[in-house]
């Protein structure tokens, strides 16, 4: 399996949000640009701490943003 089975619209988001870029977005959660990339990507899941800083960033809540697939 590659990936996460936790998906995310991050980018979807940022764009909703006068094109808010990557590293405007890695600065207000604490974390660096290429998080944000590998998120968006589905190479990584959050921490349940950053999940919550990410959907507070972006004035969202959690589940705005993220949402989880059970595994086959």
């Amino acid at each position: 399996m590659t990936g996460t089975p936790v998906t995310n619209q991050i980018r979807r988001l940022r764009f909703e949000r006068g094109e808010m870029t990557q590293q405007a977005l890695a600065d207000a959660c604490s974390v660096t640009r290429q998080t944000i990339i590998a998120l968006e990507a589905g190479k990584y899941a959050p921490s349940l701490e950053l999940a919550f800083r990410i959907a507070d960033a972006l004035g969202v809540r959690i589940e705005d943003v993220f949402s989880w697939s059970k595994p086959q």
